[in-house]
């Protein structure tokens, strides 16, 4: 059958909050892919699809012509998306010259279990449900359809925002006099213009679905996302997201020159990272790897072996930079970086610097701890090829070896050549601190403004790991108390990415560990 799949991207995805401040509401992850594949491969691979755009619309773009380079896509965009008078009616009505034929509107907020009918006639995508606070309503009573606004008691099924329209010319014809008799209208939908369609004798049929998960509202994609499941242990970050497809990898990042740096730095460690296959605006693209992510199967002995490896084999030594510019990259790294994060957090959380005491310690405001750090032994780093995240959750145990996943974009602006040091005592965090434990809210943050206590579990084979690690420190003759208040920065550095209560927990946690390693150091005994 001749006709086009519709799918709106162009709204701004209010109701989602901070999820759509750096991107669109149909590439917020459910599971280990965006919204808009859910939607996507619920169609045959031939499907045209009609998409509008307007709010990031040039990442809706970019997304499907990087992860779908075979498929049917012609883009509307829309101009008013967000301003007086904007409404998913407009939004259609501009779609209008693209869509004359027979058409299924599927909303990009809207997630089903297939199959889609054709829309070989006129069709309603509905679910039973009872929630009619959040949403539109249908009522079948002796074989006729009325059509009810949010809020409407006794319904019989919800709208779902999911149509297979035969009539397109009676669909465009009801929805065009429905905009000009209220252009100001910003509830103007698809409902109202079924209901004018039924009215007026047009055929109209109920196709329900049992499963549907509207992805619209934080409580319902909190509950996609719920249902779908993830293999993946990544925790949500403002402005990133990483997608798994079955052969590739999609990375987003809202800011393209880190983008760019990542797709550049891929090619450095070539052999080491996965091969890329693409880069677009704010994605790149790299081969899915097989293996087992390092975090779910880590045991000392193994472990020793990767950290054997990782010492002969990856951190190579890399003189990129002068001592004089490297060193600078250092102080930027871990002193400019930290002190903006720093605020960034204490602003966020409208929290002042003071005293705490920590798990009983008595411990100064931060900017008075960080003054007896020896910052000038931290620029002293052994500049060498880098990983920038080497954590548990960015290897992968494969076949041949090891798979480095999720590289950093750069060193304090250095590409080729960081800080070894870094890549030590980020791994040395993540065996305390990772996705598994965080995912899994094994970790304890409570405080009454000055009183915290901190604390979190940890499994027997990665304390285990963190004697092994240490052993390598010493053979290797390693700085300890580099590494250790090093880890302790990364904490601190942590905190303003991530969402309550662990955001508290890292900044607290941080504070003792920088504290905890001035001590075990003697720097407190000389004040």
């Amino acid at each position: 059958m001749n006709h086009k799949v519709l799918i709106t991207t162009s709204g701004i995805g209010s109701r989602l909050g901070p999820l759509t401040a750096y991107t669109n509401k149909s590439l917020v992850r459910i599971g280990t892919k965006p919204a808009i594949s859910h939607i996507i491969e619920e169609y045959p691979k031939d499907t045209r699809f009609v998409v509008t755009i307007g709010h990031f619309g040039k990442q809706v773009r970019d997304f499907l012509s990087l992860t779908y380079p075979q498929g049917h896509f012609e883009y509307v965009e829309v101009k008013n998306y967000d301003g007086p008078g904007s409404s998913l009616g407009l939004s259609m009505l501009d779609a209008k010259s693209a869509l004359q034929c027979p058409f299924i509107f599927h909303a990009c907020d809207t997630l089903i279990d297939g199959p889609v009918p054709m829309p070989d006639k006129n069709w309603i995508g509905v679910y039973k449900g009872s929630d009619t606070t959040q949403y539109a309503s249908w009522v079948l009573r002796d074989g006729k359809l009325q059509f009810n606004e949010k809020g409407a008691i006794n319904a019989d099924f919800l709208h779902i925002g999911l149509v297979g329209i035969h009539d397109f010319a009676s669909f465009w014809d009801e929805l065009g006099k429905l905009y000009a008799s209220n252009p100001d209208n910003k509830t103007l939908n698809d409902c109202q213009t079924l209901s004018k369609m039924i009215e007026k004798g047009v055929p109209m049929e109920l196709t329900e679905f049992p499963v549907w998960h509207d992805i619209g509202n934080p409580t319902a994609l909190q509950a996609a996302r719920r249902d779908a499941g993830s293999s993946l242990d990544d925790l949500d970050k403002a402005g990133e997201a990483v997608f798994m497809f079955d052969t590739f990898v999609i990375k987003f990042f809202s800011d393209e020159k880190i983008v760019r740096d990542r797709a550049e730095r891929g090619k450095m460690l070539k052999g080491f990272v996965p091969d890329m296959e693409g880069v677009v605006g704010n994605f790149y693209r790299y081969k899915l790897v097989p293996g087992e992510l390092y975090s779910h199967i880590v045991q000392p002995t193994d472990f020793k072996k990767f950290l054997e490896w990782a010492q002969n084999s990856f951190w190579r030594e890399e003189n990129e930079a002068k001592e004089d510019v490297f060193r600078e990259a250092c102080r930027s790294f871990y002193v400019d970086k930290t002190n903006r994060r720093i605020d960034q957090f204490l602003k966020a959380n409208d929290l002042k610097d003071t005293d705490h005491v920590i798990n009983g310690e008595q411990i100064p405001a931060l900017r008075e701890v960080l003054k007896l750090v020896d910052f000038a032994r931290l620029f002293e780093g052994l500049q060498s090829r880098f990983h920038g995240d080497f954590i548990l959750d960015n290897i992968l145990k494969t076949d041949y070896g090891y798979c480095l996943l999720d590289w950093r974009q750069d060193f304090g602006g250095l590409l080729r050549g960081g800080d070894r040091y870094y890549d030590l005592a980020k791994l040395n965090h993540n065996l305390t601190v990772n996705h598994g434990v965080i995912n899994n809210n094994l970790f304890t943050v409570e405080s009454d403004g000055r009183n915290v206590r901190v604390e979190i579990m940890r499994s027997s084979s990665l304390v285990d790991c963190q004697v092994t690690f240490f052993d390598f420190i010493r053979k290797y003759k390693y700085d300890t108390r580099k590494i250790r208040q090093l880890t302790a920065l990364i904490w601190l550095n942590m905190a303003p990415l991530h969402h309550y209560p662990f955001n508290h927990f890292l900044y607290y946690y941080g504070k003792l560990n920088l504290w905890r390693s001035l001590k075990e150091n003697d720097v407190l005994r000389k004040l």
